[in-house]
């Protein structure tokens, strides 16, 4: 299996979630082993930020990248495209300190890849393999990852409200592309009536709206169209993790399970892995016949 990257450069203009200013994203090919990295465009001499979860300094709403400083925001729904089409290596150039949120799921990012189309690289692909079972805890919320040959994540979320019947609160995803594309990518984003008020006065989801969002108020979805899927939102705490994993540097073997999880818990779960190397190794995989990963489209 190869290390892939795009064909050609991405270039999409879009809004930022939580900023409400129009961003402007470029996606460039790059090289072999050269990973994912974000490049603010409006900075003079601004660092090289790399997809790292040891780079996360802020995960309130939405997962940020920082160095020197300088902020990259809201990355978690690119990189679940990205992990989710088996892209190893990109250079990101953003206008801004915010990705766009585009239509608040991982969607239109996916639909713009395959535009470009990916290009499979001359070297090995890289995969960091779980070998013992990793656990953290906050309250009541939980993450870890086990040893699993593929991956698979396994998610339930709890909300007592009518729109999220408890029925549709948990979901069981087995990894591969096709079955992103179809049951997780397109999994928006989602909050309630009664906290945008409050996020706005703290400059958050400024940019917010029913475009790029399912709103819930006490009754129900405020959304028109309703959902894309029965299990919509905790389908989208899938792709939130997958993209918030993918800051492992590398795709992974194993099984993710949580029960309530966010960002906080799922860069927690990251640093926790790595905190001992023997929870983990660096693999090549040639041949995925004992491996339930399939990156075919």
């Amino acid at each position: 299996m190869k290390q892939r990257t795009l064909k050609q450069p991405i270039e999409v203009v879009g809004v930022g979630l939580h900023s409400g200013q129009d961003v402007t994203l470029i996606l460039e090919p790059a090289d072999v082993d050269s990973g994912i990295h974000f490049l603010r465009t409006d900075i003079d001499n601004a660092p090289l930020i790399a997809a790292d979860a040891f780079l996360v300094t802020d995960t309130v709403m939405s997962s940020n990248l920082v160095v020197d400083g300088v902020k990259i925001g809201t990355v978690e729904h690119l990189l679940s495209a990205l992990a989710g089409l088996g892209i190893d290596n990109v250079l990101i150039k953003v206008s801004d300190a915010e990705i766009p949120i585009m239509d608040g799921s991982a969607a239109n990012y996916v639909e713009l890849i395959l535009q470009a189309g990916i290009e499979e690289q001359s070297a090995p692909k890289k995969f960091l393999k779980i070998l013992k079972t990793v656990k953290v805890e906050e309250g009541d919320k939980s993450a870890q990852l086990e040893p699993y040959p593929g991956f698979c994540l396994d998610f339930q979320i709890e909300f007592d409200h009518p729109g999220i019947p408890k029925d549709t609160q948990h979901y069981l995803f087995e990894f591969s592309t096709n079955n992103y594309i179809a049951n997780v990518g397109n999994a928006r984003t989602f909050g309630f009536m009664r906290d945008i008020e409050h996020l706005q006065k703290n400059n958050l989801a400024l940019g917010g709206s029913l475009d790029n969002a399912i709103v819930l108020d006490e009754k129900g979805i405020v959304n028109k169209e309703g959902l894309r899927h029965k299990e919509e939102f905790v389908r989208h705490k899938i792709l939130d993790a997958i993209g918030d994993l993918y800051l492992a540097k590398y795709p992974l073997i194993g099984k993710f399970s949580a029960y309530k999880s966010g960002h906080a818990l799922n860069n927690k779960l990251i640093r926790a892995v790595y905190s001992d190397p023997e929870n983990f190794e660096i693999v090549t995989i040639y041949d995925t016949t004992n491996f339930a990963i399939d990156y075919k489209i």
